[in-house]
């Protein structure tokens, strides 16, 4: 039964409540809520597990590996955000067109192939575009599970759920980093058995100068420091414990899907495509029968005919007027300064930062679930700090915050490891002992201020910043942007260590920093304290 918003009166919607039964079982909001966000948990597994993977991924074909250099590590997660972008852009079109409970049932089953694609991919190439597929699933996920939260929630706790998707996405990522250390736990770190080498060779093993035999397995972290000179070829290893630590996502893909086919689809989707007697239906089913679902629908109806009457601007239009065009490139820096905080060399490499650190690379990724731990907390703090202070007060504070450590991370490399490094990059016993465990603490403070400070008011400040009119096409230029930043940094980052060395590296995202803070404080504006509306008028008088 279709209805355009002009043939409905109150009296009738009543009328219609009172006809229309559940068009299912009764779901409790909060058991929908559980099962959406396991989309947004997906999302922080893929994009964290990758970190404790490429540590085995480099490991030779021979030992279970892929052979990885730094270029194709920087692809392996560049090409997952790659498909994050197309995923975020086509995701939200195909919600729109076919409703929020279709479009996360159709990435449950994209996360799951794509999971299992990786999973069982014989090589580098193969791997690429599985990675792709994956990055779609997240991409798309980051799109609709937000929404789809926001259109069944009660009005009362809307923003609660929201924030609570949030705090999911990093609690995936933590539950990456813990699993990926249980996994290498049982496995071992990377080691390979040598087949054949050079006579005489001889390695730092456990600190004590030993030869090089074949038949006898060792640590990669050991056989890598060998030059070409001792002509090493290895047997076997176990290189294949990225696949466990890839393939687990596929289990809360099915959760995921197996849930959202009890759940009820949007009735917001259902009334904006003018549907309202099946809007009503799936609205009883996340309703008490004391709430007032009439009311709820007429609200629906009074947002078709004001935005049926409201004109909607494309990107072209956005640029060609002043003051929206500054109000875009304001988001748009948003989103990029979120990116090159560096955040996502903290993710995806921390175990890498951590050996370069002197960490081998079994306690580098046992001492990565640290860094969740601090997001996760980070995280939760985050949504108070929004509620306590202005959005100007939380993205500075942690913008601040994080670029002091960034600082902190140049000096402890310059000062505390360099010095103490051989002309091949091993780490020489005259190395303090604290002096790692620095790094672990920097990365860990570094985290908190990111989770709690930058991210949440990056994306709330672009949520608020823009007019009804434009914010459709604005964001989605300015998330875009911010996935394309995000695929860059994590491609180069690697090169970037391999090439200029972590004080360079560092010291890069500290000045780019410094560069973000002076921006922001002059230019980004506050919007906590204004209605949309009212911030539409301010911004039209203060940019034209």
């Amino acid at each position: 039964m279709s209805q355009s918003p002009t043939e409905l009166t109150r009296a009738e919607i009543d009328d219609l409540v009172a006809k229309t039964p559940p068009s299912g079982k009764r779901r409790s909001v909060g058991f929908v809520a559980v099962v959406a966000t396991l989309g947004s948990l997906l999302f922080g597994y893929d994009t964290g597990v990758i970190s404790g993977a490429l540590p085995y991924m480099y490991l030779p074909h021979d030992a279970g590996g892929l052979h990885l250099n730094s270029v194709e590590e920087g692809l392996v997660g560049g090409t997952l955000l790659l498909g994050c972008a197309c995923g975020a852009f086509f995701g939200g079109r195909l919600s729109d067109k076919y409703g929020r409970r279709h479009n996360i049932l159709l990435l449950a089953a994209v996360f799951f192939v794509g999971a299992l694609a990786c999973t069982f991919a014989p090589n580098i190439w193969v791997l690429y575009p599985a990675r792709v597929v994956l990055g779609f699933a997240v991409g798309g996920a980051s799109a609709t599970v937000p929404v789809y939260l926001a259109e069944t929630a009660p009005k009362s706790i809307r923003g609660t759920l929201v924030g609570i998707d949030q705090l999911m996405i990093v609690t995936g990522q933590f539950l990456a980093f813990a699993l990926n250390a249980l996994i290498a736990n049982i496995t071992g770190g990377p080691e390979a058995t040598v087949a054949s080498v050079a006579s005489g060779t001889v390695a730092t093993v456990d600190g004590v100068e030993t030869v090089i035999e074949a038949g006898q397995t060792y640590s990669w972290d050991v056989l890598k420091t060998l030059s070409s000179t001792a002509n090493l070829i290895v047997s076997s290893g176990n290189g294949n414990t990225w696949r466990y630590m890839l393939v687990i996502c596929s289990i809360p893909a099915i959760a995921l899907w197996l849930g959202m086919r009890m759940m009820p689809e949007s009735s917001r989707w259902y009334a904006a495509n003018r549907r309202y007697a099946e809007a009503i239906a799936e609205l009883q089913r996340v309703r008490k029968p004391s709430d007032d679902i009439a009311g709820e629908i007429d609200e629906m109806i009074e947002i078709n005919r004001r935005e049926a009457a409201e004109e909607h601007w494309n990107l072209g239009r956005v640029f060609a007027t002043r003051w929206t065009r500054k109000l875009l490139i304001i988001g748009v820096l948003v989103g990029i300064f979120n990116q090159t905080t560096g955040v996502n060399t903290m993710m995806y490499y921390a175990p890498k930062v951590l050996q370069t650190a002197g960490f081998g690379t079994q306690a580098a990724i046992t001492l990565n679930v640290l860094t969740g731990v601090a997001s996760v907390i980070g995280s939760a703090v985050g949504l108070w700090f929004l509620a306590r202070f202005s959005r100007r007060q939380v993205l500075l504070g942690g913008t601040i915050g994080l670029t002091v450590m960034l600082w902190v991370m140049t000096a402890v490399f310059l000062f505390g490891i360099n010095p103490h490094l051989d002309d091949a990059g091993n780490v020489l016993a005259s190395m303090p002992t604290a002096v790692p465990y620095l790094v672990i603490v920097v990365i860990i403070v570094y985290m908190f201020f990111m989770q709690s400070g930058n991210a949440p008011a990056s994306w709330v400040l672009m949520s608020e910043l823009f007019p009804a009119k434009m914010r459709g096409a604005a964001m989605g230029f300015s998330v875009l942007c911010l996935w394309i930043m995000n695929a860059i940094i994590t491609f180069v980052f690697p090169s970037m260590m391999s090439n200029l060395g972590p004080v360079i590296t560092y010291l890069i995202f500290a000045i780019v920093n410094v560069i973000a803070v002076v921006y922001m404080w002059r230019n980004v504006p506050e919007t906590k304290y204004s209605s949309l509306e009212e911030l539409e008028e301010n911004f039209q008088a203060r940019y034209n």
